[in-house]
């Protein structure tokens, strides 16, 4: 018991110089920690560049979050700096979010890429940036080859499910009596959640407008 006794002010010395490297070291991980931390609230206020600084963190998730917020953000004064990152990328997940992040800022043969890695492992990671496209019409072409993997459709189709309108709804027919594993099921799944959809709208006009008898 005597031996845990502070004794004297060299040992107090001691313990206030050992408390000072305790709290010095829980903030800096504090800091870390939150400059670690996956990107959100991007929004047009953000500053590109403080994203493209973090493409080079050790990271992996630090860069891929920050490779998506200059995507958002459609970051075209980052381009040449992107294009650099993503040549010496060597994880598959950064560079796929890289990918997506030149195909925003006006490089439309990166679409290809970020459709190709439907048929990998990262293929949800594929569909959420491919579910973010402007218009389904984009991925029509992709779905018409004939040489596609099966995964590779699929994921099209559960894409096309997200972003898909009335006239998706004829290119997925055909693929609902497909023999590929997995592709009929994903069709009808995406012809399901289109039509669901579509309706919602619909069903809200009906109930706002009021109702007409039409003239025999």
């Amino acid at each position: 018991m005597s031996s845990c006794l502070i004794h004297g002010p060299k040992d107090k010395d001691i313990m206030t110089k050992f408390t000072i490297f305790i709290l010095s070291l829980l903030i800096t991980t504090t800091i870390h920690a939150q400059q670690q931390s996956p990107i959100d609230g991007v929004d047009a206020r953000s500053d590109p560049s403080e994203f493209a600084k973090q493409l080079g963190s050790s990271d992996p998730l630090l860069r891929q979050r920050s490779a998506e917020a200059l995507a958002r953000l459609a970051a075209t004064d980052q381009l040449k700096l992107v294009e650099g990152y993503q040549l010496q990328e060597n994880n598959k997940e950064v560079r796929l979010a890289l990918d997506w992040a030149l195909y925003r800022m006006g490089k439309a043969e990166a679409l290809y890429r970020v459709v190709d890695d439907l048929d990998s492992g990262r293929q949800e990671q594929a569909i959420g940036y491919l579910s973010e496209l402007e218009s389904p019409d984009l991925l029509y072409p992709f779905l018409k080859r004939s040489n596609n993997a099966p995964r590779l459709n699929t994921g099209l189709l559960k894409a096309l499910a997200r972003i898909g309108d009335a006239q998706t709804l004829e290119i997925v027919k055909p693929f609902r009596e497909s023999h590929q594993p997995y592709v009929a099921e994903a069709a009808e799944i995406a012809h399901d959640e289109i039509e669901k959809r579509l309706a919602e709208p619909a069903a809200d006009t009906i109930r706002a407008r009021p109702r007409t008898v039409e003239k025999p």
